[in-house]
């Protein structure tokens, strides 16, 4: 029914895709917005850390219900929860605000907020969106813990018994875990991102989810007709009848190819004509196998390996990685699992004391830098992959290389930790292909020296990309220029995958490039042999891919080579295969040029 007033656009965050269309259920969390700091006696101490441990509890109590309640498709990411589950008694925040409420005789509710500043300040200098969004699940604890020290009610997602759209200003992954499928339809939320743990439920559950929307809670009022397009991003409140017509057409549209290509998700990526490719999924958890098979994956072309170092303050030992290696490696056995060994910072993710900042996060001690500058620690990992290696097809792969002589300083710490193995006499596997990441565009331009080293590239064009054009990809100021379809992005590529070629080696693609289809006539032109992405993906790209054929699409590539600007690549692209591009899509709306 069209409304009185006029539509209002709100542009967010793609958090999963799709449309739905219902009238907004404001989600009220009671939330805890003023906290006052008052100081206590020494003889009131004890007690406040009784009050702050009694209010952890409950709230351990509350997540472990809701743990076991977790429905059966959503199984594969009670990990998320377990994490939570955690964090409660994690010394970041626990023993953190213990140590302010004795030391400073403050009250609870302020320890705990500052225990939750320092915490969260140690992801602000991680470039990697995945793991920076990782202090939005020390916020969801804290919030959990707060709402019990100040005799606030958690919101129970569960008890909705209406077909709504929620609306909240954040959701964490325990609310998002309780939504009824037959009940909501879609959520958005003003705080989140896309590699959130909340958006990595959503995308599970294929439900439409729209983030980071800023205000929405307070433009949108309960039981208001709202258009929710996860894809790209975009909420309509109070559409008008004309929109209304547009965005019903469009979702129907989307469910029928959804459920087509879905259909069609086992069969193989052979090109149009018959070239194949292997196809494979990006995971950061165990419990993401379960999509990266349901939809269609041929392996684990991505597994990053930083989730187990996150907010602790030691690092991991070996039986612990182990264990998370050799059960990826048994459940994908015999597809491929290729294991990105760390590529974090170490220091700025576990420890609880924030380091010495450095002026450029993204130009620092990061990936096989920190790792050879701390072998004992890289050492402990490679010996959990080695020993996985012996339950399944395992593949070593190595973040931010930038010259031979890193490879070589890698290949002796491998051989030290096979012989301490052998030494031991624990089961591992030492003949295992080990390839590199291709980020930096000095590896692309030493990319034929470099494959006489390795069994296989991986081009890593999130950072390939940044560091070609010069641009902090999360920097609003010049985001806009960030651009996979830039000439020398191209030729970079190229050059890479003539290189492995020339030598014999396999070129992969691991990055977000290879997830949109709009890049797909140009990767296959320009000779990849396999693509690794978000598994939600991989049907949509199977689907183009057996629309393409590779011979045409090497004789497209020679026209996109003369292309001066990305703007005139993208053009060339509409004009030559956007037909295609749109008819084998979910969202044509989206992904046609």
């Amino acid at each position: 029914m069209p409304s009185d007033t006029t539509e209002i656009i709100l542009k967010g965050i793609s958090g999963a895709p799709g449309i739905c269309i219902g009238k907004a259920y404001l989600v009220d969390k009671e939330g805890v917005d003023v906290i006052e700091k008052y100081a206590i006696t020494p003889d009131l101490v004890k007690k406040e850390i009784n009050r702050f441990k009694s209010a952890v509890t409950i709230a351990r109590n509350e997540l472990s219900d809701i743990i076991k309640g977790v429905p059966e498709d959503l199984r594969q990411h009670s990990g998320i929860l377990e994490t939570h589950l955690l964090l409660h008694k994690d010394k970041m925040l626990y023993g953190k605000a213990i140590d302010l409420i004795e030391n400073e005789m403050i009250n609870a509710e302020w320890a705990l907020r500052e225990a939750t500043s320092q915490a969260k300040s140690m992801f602000k200098n991680i470039e990697d969106p995945y793991l920076k969004s990782r202090s939005a699940d020390i916020e969801h604890v804290s919030e959990r813990i707060m709402r019990n020290l100040v005799g606030r009610k958690d919101v129970n997602i569960s008890n909705i018994d209406k077909r709504v759209i929620l609306v909240a200003h954040t959701l964490s992954p325990a609310e998002t875990s309780q939504i009824q499928l037959e009940k909501i339809m879609g959520f958005i939320t003003d705080r989140g991102g896309k590699a959130s743990h909340t958006s990595i439920i959503a995308r599970t559950l294929e439900i439409p989810a729209v983030l980071g929307l800023d205000n929405a809670t307070q433009i949108i009022k309960n039981d208001s007709i709202i258009i929710v397009d996860g894809s790209q991003g975009i909420v309509i409140v109070d559409p008008e009848e004309e929109t209304l017509i547009r965005y019903d057409e469009l979702s129907k549209r989307y469910e029928t190819r959804k459920a087509h290509i879905l259909r069609t998700s086992d069969l193989p990526a052979t090109s149009a004509d018959g070239h194949p490719f292997t196809i494979m999924g990006n995971i950061e958890l165990p419990e993401e196998i379960v999509a990266v098979k349901d939809h269609g994956g041929e392996g684990i072309g991505l597994f990053r390996t930083e989730f187990l170092y996150l907010g602790r303050t030691h690092f991991p030992d070996e039986q612990e990685l182990f264990n998370q290696y050799r059960e990826v490696a048994e459940l994908m056995a015999p597809d491929p699992v290729i294991i990105r060994t760390l590529d974090i910072n170490g220091d700025k993710a576990i420890t609880a004391m924030s380091p010495p900042e450095e002026a450029n996060p993204s130009l620092g001690l990061r990936a096989i830098r920190f790792c050879l500058q701390k072998p004992d620690i890289f050492k402990t990992q490679l010996r959990a992959i080695l020993r996985a290696a012996a339950y399944g097809n395992v593949q070593l792969l190595i973040p931010m290389i930038s010259g031979c002589e890193e490879i070589r300083q890698t290949y002796k710490i491998i051989d030290e930790a096979a012989e301490s193995l052998e030494k031991e006499g624990l089961a591992y596997n030492r003949d295992i292909p080990i390839g590199i990441m291709i980020e930096i565009p000095s590896a692309a331009i030493m990319a034929e020296e470099m494959a006489d080293l390795v069994d296989f590239f991986s081009i890593g064009t999130n950072d390939l990309v940044q560091y070609t054009l010069a641009i902090d990809r999360v920097n609003r100021h010049v985001a806009y220029l960030y651009n996979p379809l830039h000439p020398a992005v191209i030729r970079l590529i190229k050059q890479v995958v003539d290189a492995g070629k020339k030598k014999k080696i396999k070129t992969f693609m691991c990055g977000e490039m290879a997830s949109e289809i709009i890049n797909l006539p140009i990767l296959l032109g320009l000779g990849l042999d396999a693509f690794s992405m978000a598994p939600q993906s991989i049907p949509g790209i199977k689907n183009i891919i057996r629309k393409i054929s590779v011979k045409e699409a090497k004789i497209f590539l020679k026209e996109v080579l003369k292309q001066t600007s990305a703007l005139d690549t993208m053009q060339l692209i509409t004009d030559t295969y956007g037909e295609i591009l749109a008819n084998g899509t979910y969202d044509e709306n989206k992904d046609s040029a």
